[in-house]
């Protein structure tokens, strides 16, 4: 199934106590362009977001929002500084016996002592919250992806129509322009027959003059060549993502092959059908510009 390259994805997740959300969105690229935006404090885990939408995606500009809520984090500790509350209770051990005091000491009460206690940040392991984050974004891709699965059933099939109308003009060239030889040998035996009236004319000549027509005119090669394309773009069109590139050169084939046909024809019926026949081949590209 082929993918549109526009799209859209998000999910929701923890990560060692962290809420983490991550959003994705793409428009039209020749190339992978992608860009991750997300807290200072976070960069470390970009590379392995990018990783991630690399297998994914081969085209397209990405962009990734990565944003961070903790407030919920269970991310502060509270620190003992042992030796120095040890030496708290030394000193107050020897103030007792010297000055004869009694000692009343308890937890609360030692709490209090400067810089017993300290509130600190908890490290965070930078590996698991990478980590973490790359599985947020993965089920993030998997949203994304469903999405421009679904755009491209829509291309697929609106490609797929405009062939079949390609398919229909190719049939009417190929119907009307053996009739273009016809028609000159006739306007040719009309005119010999005005300019030479009763002398007579040389019918192997006129036969000669239009086999040189038929072969100036003839669209045959490309209009075989034409339905030889159509044939392999159905079958890039079941092959899957990414084909948006091969399928741009193929229609630049498609082109060739409609100009060609358009400057051998020599019926106006003929040329207005090559003009709608160049049309739907730009409808299709432009449509393959969203596909990736």
């Amino acid at each position: 199934m082929i993918k549109s390259m526009t799209g859209y994805g998000s999910a929701k997740g923890t990560v060692e106590g962290i809420e983490v959300c991550v959003e994705l969105k793409s428009v039209n690229n020749k190339f992978l362009d992608t860009s991750v935006r997300m807290p200072r404090s976070f960069l470390f885990a970009e590379e392995t977001v990018k990783a991630a939408v690399q297998e994914h995606i081969s085209r397209g500009k990405v962009d990734i929002f990565v944003t961070v809520d903790t407030s919920m984090a269970d991310d502060m500790a509270v620190k003992i500084n042992e030796p120095l509350l040890k030496g708290y209770l030394d000193a107050l051990s020897l103030i007792s016996e010297k000055f004869e005091l009694s000692n009343e000491l308890n937890a609360m009460s030692v709490s209090k002592f400067p810089d017993v206690l300290s509130v600190e940040k908890k490290e965070l392991d930078a590996d698991a919250v990478a980590e973490g984050i790359r599985a947020i974004a993965e089920k993030a891709l998997c949203d994304f992806d469903a999405m421009r699965i679904r755009e491209g059933k829509k291309l697929h099939e609106d490609v797929l129509a405009k062939l079949e109308t390609i398919e229909k003009l190719v049939g009417i060239i190929e119907t009307e322009s053996p009739k273009t030889v016809a028609q000159y040998r006739e306007k040719l035996t009309t005119k010999l027959n005005e300019v030479l009236g009763s002398s007579g004319i040389d019918e192997s000549r006129i036969i000669t003059e239009a086999a040189i027509f038929a072969d100036k005119v003839a669209v045959d090669e490309e209009t075989v060549r034409l339905r030889s394309h159509m044939e392999q773009l159905k079958a890039m069109l079941d092959g899957g993502s990414p084909i948006g590139r091969k399928i741009d050169f193929l229609l630049q084939e498609f082109n060739r092959e409609a100009n060609t046909t358009g400057s051998k024809c020599q019926n106006a019926d003929i040329a207005h059908v090559v003009v709608d026949l160049k049309s739907e081949i730009e409808k299709i590209r432009e449509q393959i510009q969203n596909i990736e």
